[in-house]
This record gives C-alpha cells, structure tokens and sequence, in this order.
C-alpha cells in the first residue's frame, strides 16, 4: 500500500497557532513569575500591566500577517 499523503499546509498552520500560544504564555506567564520571583508580589503583578499589552499586540501581528497571507493565496 502507498503511504496517505500528508497535509502539509493544516500542519504548518497547526505548527504555528502552537508556537503562537507558546509564545504568548511565555511572555506573560513566564515573564511575570520571573519578575514576581526576583523582584517580589507588587513588580510581578505591575509587570502584567506591560506584559498582557505585548502579548496582545503579538497575537493581532499574527493576525495581521494570517489575513495578508490569505489575501494573497486567493
């Protein structure tokens, strides 16, 4: 029997929501327990204040990019 073909795009676009959200909670919760951990309570709960808005921006980057790369295969 002949091996099943393989969908490489619907893995490329599962690859990279993965990387998306291991990014974003890298960020947020990585970044804050660090800071929580080295600096204390009060910075690490301020440095959700920075972190949540760059994790925000990042996800509507991969959206703007998602839609351009759509625009484009159309």
């Amino acid at each position: 029997m002949a091996p099943q073909p393989t969908d490489q795009r619907r893995y490329r676009h599962q690859t990279e929501n993965r990387l998306l959200v291991g990014v974003v909670v890298l960020l947020v919760v990585g970044g804050s327990s660090l800071i929580w951990i080295i600096f204390g309570k009060e910075a690490g709960l301020s440095s959700l204040l920075c972190l949540i808005p760059g994790a925000i921006v990042v996800v509507v980057l991969w959206l703007l990019l998602s839609g351009i790369e759509r625009l484009t295969r159309s």
